[in-house]
C-alpha cells in the first residue's frame, strides 16, 4: 500500500470529517491504530495523522535494522550498495572502487539518460555485480545496505534541455530512495552540488553558507532541485532516524566524462584535440577548483563510511600544503626563480589550483595543443563569478583532501578523449 499523510479538517456537521490524502512516495503506508487518543472517524476507528506543522505530535519510530545475517558470529556477509546514476561519469568510477572490494556486491541503477553501459563494461557478467535499467523517479524495490544516491544530470546541456525531468529526478527520484532507504534500513549517501551556492557572496563558499540561488533563472531545475533534495534527507533523518550522508561536490574531471557536455574542462579538452578554438565564455575571469574524478570517489567514500551526516564540500579548493611548500622551496633555492616565474606564470597558477577560464584555457593550450586558439564567446546566464570550496570540515571529519593537480590530470583526461575521438597524437 502506497505511504501518505492524512489531513483532516473537522466541519460543524456531526460526525462529519474530511480527509485530504496526499500521496508522498511509494513506501508510505496508512497507519490505523485504534488506541490512537485523537479523532473519531464515524463509529470508533481513529486515524494517526503524520504533522509537520506542529500542530499534532508526530510520532515515529527507528528505521528496519538490516538482514540478521548482518550480525552473525559465523558469516560474514556481503555489503549490498545500490548506486543510482552508476553508468555515468563519477558513478561508473565509484563502482570501480566499490568493486575492488571484494567483499561488495554493487547493483547499478540507470535510464542512460547521461550515462552509458560502455562505462561500466569491465563489470557486466561478474557474479558480484548487477545493472538495471531504471528511472529513479520510479519506485525500486531492492535490499541494499548502502545507497550512492548520485542520479542526476550534472551538465548544463542536459540538464537544460529537459528541466521537468532534472528537478523530477532531484525531488521524486530522491524521495524515493529515501522511501527505500526506510524500508530496508539502509544508509544513504547524496551527491549534492556546489550549485545549492549560486552565485556565491562569500569566497570561498563553507557549509554554512546558505547561498545566493535564483530560483526561477535557467539553471534553476538543477540548483533549487538539489536544495529540496537536501531539505527531504535532512527531513527524513530528524521524522524517520534515516541515516544520511549529504556530500556537496564541486567542479569534478576525468575520463568518461561526456564529450562535449557543456562543462569547460570537457569543452577545451575535446576542443583542443580537433584543432578548434577553445571557447571562454565572457568574461574570462570567472574562477572554478577542479577537483579529478579518483579524489572525488575518496572523499565520496569516506562520508560514506565515516559518522557524519554532513553536508560536506568535496571539491578541490587548490590548497596543497605538502607539495605547494615543496614546489616553493624548490623556486626560491635557484636564482631564476624570478624569471621562471614570469616565464611561466600559468605553471605556477597551477600549484595553486584555483583558475580563471583564461587560465584554464592557456593550461589546456600548452599541456595539449599549443596551435589552437583561444576565442570569446557570450556568457550564460546565471554563471557563477567564483566558485572554491572550504574543505576544513572534509579535512577534519574525514581525513580528506584531494591529492591530483590539474596539470597531472588533464593528460590522463586527454588519453581517454583521443582513443573515444579516435585521434591520435601527434
Amino acid at each position: 500500500m502506497a505511504k501518505a499523510s492524512l489531513i483532516y479538517e473537522k466541519v460543524n456537521f456531526p460526525l462529519k470529517v474530511w480527509i485530504s490524502v496526499f500521496f508522498l512516495d511509494s513506501n508510505e503506508e496508512f497507519v490505523i491504530d485504534e488506541n490512537w487518543q485523537g479523532l473519531n472517524i464515524a463509529g470508533g476507528f481513529r486515524v494517526m495523522a503524520n504533522s509537520s506543522n506542529g500542530d499534532h505530535q508526530t510520532t515515529t519510530k527507528p528505521p528496519p535494522t538490516p538482514s540478521p545475517l548482518r550480525f552473525s558470529k559465523f558469516f560474514q556477509s556481503n555489503m549490498r550498495i545500490l548506486v543510482t546514476g552508476g553508468a555515468g561519469f563519477i558513478g561508473s568510477h565509484l563502482v570501480d572502487r566499490l568493486m575492488e572490494n571484494e567483499k561488495n556486491e554493487v547493483i547499478v541503477a540507470d535510464n542512460y539518460f547521461t550515462g552509458s553501459k560502455d562505462n561500466l563494461r569491465k563489470w557486466i557478467g561478474h557474479p558480484r555485480f548487477e545493472l538495471i535499467r531504471h528511472d529513479v523517479t520510479e519506485p525500486l524495490l531492492v535490499e541494499v545496505d548502502q545507497i550512492y544516491h548520485l542520479a542526476c544530470p550534472a551538465s548544463p546541456i542536459f540538464y537544460k534541455y529537459n528541466p521537468v525531468k532534472t528537478i523530477k529526478t532531484n525531488v521524486i527520484g530522491t524521495l524515493n530512495m529515501l522511501g527505500l532507504a526506510k524500508r530496508v534500513g539502509a544508509r544513504i549517501l547524496l551527491t549534492s552540488t556546489s550549485e545549492v551556492y549560486g552565485d556565491p557572496l562569500v569566497h570561498p563558499q563553507p557549509e554554512t553558507y546558505w547561498g545566493n540561488v535564483n530560483p526561477i533563472g535557467v539553471r534553476s531545475c538543477y540548483d533549487e532541485g538539489k536544495r529540496v533534495a537536501e531539505t527531504l534527507m535532512f527531513d527524513y533523518h530528524r521524522q524517520h532516524g534515516i541515516e544520511i550522508r549529504i556530500a556537496r561536490i564541486f567542479n569534478t574531471y576525468g575520463p568518461r566524462m561526456n564529450i562535449d557536455d557543456g562543462r569547460v574542462v570537457s569543452n577545451f579538452i575535446a576542443q583542443a584535440i580537433r584543432d578548434e578554438p577553445l571557447t571562454v565564455q565572457a568574461p574570462g575571469t570567472q574562477t572554478r577548483s577542479f577537483c579529478y574524478v579518483s579524489d572525488m570517489v575518496d572523499g565520496l567514500i569516506r562520508l560514506m563510511e565515516g559518522e557524519n551526516t554532513g553536508p560536506i564540500n568535496i571539491g578541490n579548493p587548490g590548497c596543497f600544503p605538502t607539495l605547494f611548500l615543496k614546489d616553493m622551496m624548490f623556486v626560491f633555492k635557484h636564482q631564476y626563480a624570478i624569471d621562471a616565474i614570469r616565464r611561466n606564470l600559468v605553471s605556477f597558477l597551477a600549484i595553486l589550483g584555483e583558475f580563471t577560464m583564461i587560465e584554464l584555457a592557456e593550461t589546456v593550450k600548452e599541456l595539449i595543443n599549443p596551435k589552437v586558439e583561444i576565442k570569446m564567446v557570450e556568457n550564460t546566464p546565471d554563471d557563477p563569478r567564483q566558485r572554491k570550496p572550504d574543505i576544513t570540515k572534509a579535512k577534519e571529519l574525514l581525513g580528506w583532501e584531494p591529492k591530483v593537480k590539474l596539470r597531472d590530470g588533464l593528460p590522463l583526461m586527454e588519453d581517454d578523449f583521443r582513443q573515444r575521438l579516435a585521434v591520435l597524437k601527434n
